[in-house]
């Protein structure tokens, strides 16, 4: 992007400029421009020299537009029309909004004003061509301040071409400063009206219409977990992200390690993209087309475009943080240029949601189970979850803007998407429900502001609910959204976390859904002490890594179909299985960085394994497969090694390319340690070296071999785990999954506690760590003291007990002193 001379038009000074040149402007200068050109002014100044491409341009000044308003006087008419607003009457608001509007539109320019904005534009087209195409965006004086975004308040105007395109932008602009969602917004937020100007932002366009755009967080919008950068994208110009149109792709990238040189997209989300916004021939700027079907299967930005986003984000927020003073998350529009295939940033607002959470309350919601419902009833919809509250009422559908004065306070707002025309009554919903959007459209940011839950990008929403009916809106069950059917019962745990004590027993969790783990990782902790695979597997892979490996082989046409449909990104189809498994593993690890995180090995039985997409071919039927062909067994078996190897590279590469070491592995069910150093092999064939570059490798001590033959388990790993469930079953004899028995399954017997002491004491005298991961103290506060009182290194438990379970350590630890 070309950098054009300047040819300012200025009165005296600064501050009486009519137009300002965005290279001429900076981040102190929101009075004069307002917040987007400020900011755009601050990154070409200070951050085009650090690589950040911004395309440049020029403002109307906030001088320009109280010029305007003066010279006309329509300071006075405007002051007697707002005399008797009141922005809950809906009539009342819209009408005083209306006749505002048409105020500033019936009066023209003044002569110098026309004359500062069409040589500027000259100017601007000089390096292009004449009536170059230009954004025309409205920048108050008082927005992208750290606590009120007034996102989408006033208008925006693309690919506007001509002095008389832009003029009569630049004029629609000011009018916006009175549409009925700026006027409710700034009433809500404590603004005057009179006190608030209106710059325009004039800037050369990037032609994303023929590439793709979108808009990116440097914190993760709902859990408010610092060190995550979330991008979105979509084909086309930005404005279908922003609005929510569309569903688009959802990147994560970690922050810390990007930074130190790796490669850490710890997430990636495919959107469907129906839609695509490009330029419009005609009499209107834009339109919309239908993205073909090939282009929505596939993701919008390469590896490497995600990754120079990534970390243009980390340069800005690191910017703003520093000129600020404080830690600035930033709110960043970005776009990509289909001609020269440069990104570029096309705007940057500081984050106003988290960023303004107190960091001392851990606020958790939770769906409570009744006796009457032990299991919680099937959805009715699901979508992408905006903030992490629960929230009931009766559906209100509305599919038109026109009609919202239906709504009534307290009602769960149902509709396709919405705009800043909706916010008038989104601050009055219990929770709002969207068809279309993704985590950074607008339905998404004003309620998060607001503090409302949201579910958006469902689909069928307006088909599935009706108006009365009674639902209760889940956003505290990770990233998936659901609502159900009738008020469920809730409850809501707050806790001051700086009252909490720390203990010396090291407290960790067990973590299976990734898309949980940023929110889990608030909790005090240290560390993960179980992270499932058979989670991601199970639910995020869903295919046996045998038949990805065997793809050409399957028997069975329609799980070869299903494959192919769930795998379409990939020709090689065993690195499907790597891809997401790593994604996984690397959420976690992300998310608790740099404690520990204990990764388990597949431990699906095989009857599990079987259930797994094209599992069938390539499993034994077992009589007893709880004691059969499972855990280490498998591992260097002809019959698994191969899938072996995946997981292997999956755990390489979140190490190596994603930078995160302190990822441990865990091989579980390891019977001998001769089986152990045959595991071992597997794992140094496929990369994984044991003390390479940090790695530890830990056992499950969850057999009685385990126990009994400790010190040599300890010859071979670098510490144990205990699994209190299997070292149950297999002490006392019986099968855990049977009914018939199970009133003898406890974890409290005499036996097994010998057994999980002579475990404790061998581990101590072999200098190797040792932990448990099993349910046993999750359940029992008893059982955990007794682990504490024997010297165990650490507990890991489920994430509800943590703080209970805290507690108690605490005082058996106080005791011992």
């Amino acid at each position: 992007m070309v950098t054009v001379a300047k040819n300012t038009l200025s009165v005296d000074t600064k501050e009486r400029s009519l137009i300002l040149w965005f290279d001429e402007v900076g981040i102190a200068d929101i009075p004069l421009v307002g917040g987007k050109n400020a900011s755009l002014g601050e990154m070409i100044r200070q951050l085009t020299p650090k690589g950040v491409n911004v395309p440049t341009g020029f403002a109307t000044t906030a001088y320009a537009y109280r010029y305007f308003i003066e010279s006309a006087g329509l300071d006075a008419q405007l002051r007697e029309l707002f005399a008797d607003l009141d922005v809950e009457d809906m009539k009342n608001l819209q009408e005083r909004g209306k006749k505002a509007r048409a105020l500033l539109m019936h009066t023209p320019f003044p002569p110098e004003l026309r004359q500062a904005i069409a040589s500027a534009y000259e100017t601007l087209c000089e390096p292009y061509n004449a009536d170059t195409d230009v954004a025309v965006r409205s920048s108050a004086t008082a927005e992208d301040l750290p606590d009120a975004s007034f996102a989408g308040q006033q208008e925006t105007y693309l690919n506007v071409v001509s002095v008389s395109g832009v003029l009569a932008a630049c004029h629609r602009c000011f009018a916006s400063l009175f549409t009925d969602r700026a006027i409710s917004y700034r009433h809500t937020k404590g603004f005057d009206h009179f006190s608030v100007a209106l710059a325009v932002g004039v800037q050369k366009m990037v032609r994303s219409d023929l590439a793709s755009a979108g808009v990116m967080f440097s914190i993760e919008t709902e859990t408010g977990f610092k060190d995550a950068a979330l991008i979105t994208a979509a084909y086309g110009l930005g404005e279908n992200v922003v609005q929510g149109n569309i569903n688009p792709d959802e990147y994560y990238v970690f922050k810390p390690t990007l930074k130190a040189g790796f490669r850490p997209i710890i997430d990636k989300k495919l959107g469907s993209k129906e839609l695509k916004m490009v330029y419009d021939d005609g009499s209107k700027f834009t339109k919309n087309i239908l993205v073909p079907q090939v282009e929505r299967g596939k993701f919008v930005l390469s590896d490497d475009e995600i990754l120079q986003l990534a970390n243009w984000a980390c340069v800005i927020e690191d910017h703003y943080s520093r000129v600020n003073g404080y830690y600035t998350p930033m709110d960043i529009e970005w776009a990509k240029d289909g001609i020269t295939n440069q990104l570029f940033i096309v705007q940057a607002r500081p984050e106003t949601v988290q960023s303004q959470k107190r960091g001392n309350i851990l606020r958790s919601y939770r769906l409570v189970k009744t006796e009457e419902a032990a299991k919680s009833p099937q959805p009715l919809v699901t979508g992408r979850a905006i903030g992490e509250a629960i929230s009931q009422g009766k559906v209100r559908l509305i599919l038109d803007v026109n009609k919202i004065d239906q709504f009534q306070p307290g009602e769960v707002l149902v509709t396709d998407r919405t705009d800043p025309d909706w916010e008038p009554i989104m601050k009055r919903a219990s929770a709002i429900i969207t068809n279309s959007g993704g985590r950074t459209c607008h339905a998404a940011i004003i309620a998060r502001e607001l503090g409302v839950p949201a579910i958006v990008g469902c689909n069928k929403a307006t088909e599935i609910l009706t108006t009365g009916q009674e639902v209760t809106v889940s956003c505290a069950e990770g990233d998936e959204g659901l609502v159900y059917p009738g008020l469920l019962p809730f409850e809501v745990q707050e806790v001051l976390l700086e009252n909490l004590p720390r203990t010396r027993t090291q407290i960790l969790m067990n973590v299976g859904n990734p898309q949980e783990a940023f929110s889990l990782s608030a909790i005090p902790n240290d560390g993960v002490g179980l992270a499932r695979t058979e989670f991601i597997i199970a639910n995020q892979i869903q295919i046996h890594p045998m038949a990805l490996i065997h793809y050409d082989d399957l028997k069975d046409e329609f799980v070869k179909e299903k494959i192919n449909e769930i795998t379409a990104l990939y020709e090689d189809k065993p690195q499907y299985f790597v891809d997401r498994l790593a994604q996984g593993i690397g959420r976690i690890a992300a998310a608790f960085y740099p404690k520990p995180v204990i990764v388990r090995m597949s431990d699906f039985k095989s009857n599990e394994y079987a259930n797994l997409l094209g599992g069938k071919q390539f499993e034994p039927d077992e009589e007893n497969p709880m004691l059969g062909w499972r855990g280490a067994g498998r591992y260097y078996d002809p019959g698994y090694r191969q899938a072996f190897a995946l997981e292997c590279h999956a755990i390489k590469r979140v190490r190596e390319e994603m930078g995160l070491t302190n990822v441990i592995p865990m091989i579980p069910f390891c019977r001998t340690p001769d089986e152990g150093r045959l595991v071992l092999a597997e794992m140094a064939k496929n990369g994984l070296h044991q003390g390479a570059n940090g790695l530890q490798v830990y056992v499950m001590c969850e057999l009685p071999n385990n126990v009994i033959m400790a010190e040599e388990f300890a010859e071979v790993f670098d510490g144990f785990s205990i699994g209190s469930n299997d070292l149950t079953q297999l002490t006392l004899g019986l099968d855990r999954d049977s009914a018939l028995v199970a009133r003898l399954f406890d974890e409290r017997s005499q036996g097994v506690k010998r057994m999980v002491k002579m475990a404790i004491q061998t581990a101590k005298k072999c200098d190797r760590k040792i932990g448990i991961c099993g349910q046993a103290p999750s359940d029992y506060p008893e059982f955990a003291q007794f682990l504490v009182e024997e010297g165990i290194d650490s507990i890991s438990l489920n994430p509800d007990s943590v703080l209970k379970t805290m507690l108690e350590i605490a005082k058996v630890e106080a005791r011992q002193i």
